[in-house]
């Protein structure tokens, strides 16, 4: 196996057979690289080090940059590449337009639930919003009318509303987590 620091030498001369071999040195290592950095993201990271190691190497130019002196200056690049690529992930995922600064709900957490009964405080609370809410939308409101406070299962309300079971789906969690939100702002 061709040592890297040649390889890399190589293809700063122009070597076209070089950057066919750069790559295959190269991957395990920034594979190695990439989970260690992976390692210190949070959980709620969906970059893969496999996708970030990928890349990476296509912000370094791939095999046609050839500007590295040897293999520690070529991992130095790698390193800085792969770092700005989850500074700037995270700063989207960190933006307004992505949903940045907001709390992120799981429909099933919510805790306005049509199969349990309900203290005066929540009903109260529900009823409020609700009003608020079916103004905004109506045909969704009534579907929290007829669960909530009329005990109905999710296939009757959509019988009672004439939509599809999995459209009164779709409303009820909508429906749900608008009314945890507007409660919760109260």
């Amino acid at each position: 196996m061709k040592d890297i620091t040649l390889v890399l030498q190589q293809l700063e001369h122009g070597d076209p057979n070089a950057a066919e071999e750069l790559l295959p040195l190269v991957y395990g290592q920034l594979r190695q690289l990439a989970r260690w950095r992976m390692t210190r993201e949070s959980a709620a990271h969906t970059l893969q080090p496999t996708a970030l190691v990928h890349e990476a190497w296509l912000r370094l130019g791939g095999a046609e940059r050839g500007a590295w002196k040897n293999r520690g200056h070529f991992f130095g690049a790698a390193s800085e590449a792969m770092r700005r690529i989850l500074v700037e992930r995270a700063r989207r995922r960190q933006a307004r337009r992505h949903g940045g600064g907001l709390i992120r709900l799981n429909v099933a957490d919510v805790d306005i639930a049509a199969d349990r009964p309900a203290d005066d405080e929540t009903v109260v609370a529900v009823h409020h919003a609700l009003e608020k809410f079916r103004e905004a939308e109506p045909l969704k409101a009534e579907l929290v009318k007829l669960r909530f406070f009329g005990g109905l299962t999710l296939a009757e309300a959509a019988a009672s509303l004439g939509v599809s079971e999995p459209t009164a789906k779709r409303w009820w969690s909508y429906s749900r987590a608008w009314l945890y939100r507007e409660i919760s702002r109260v």
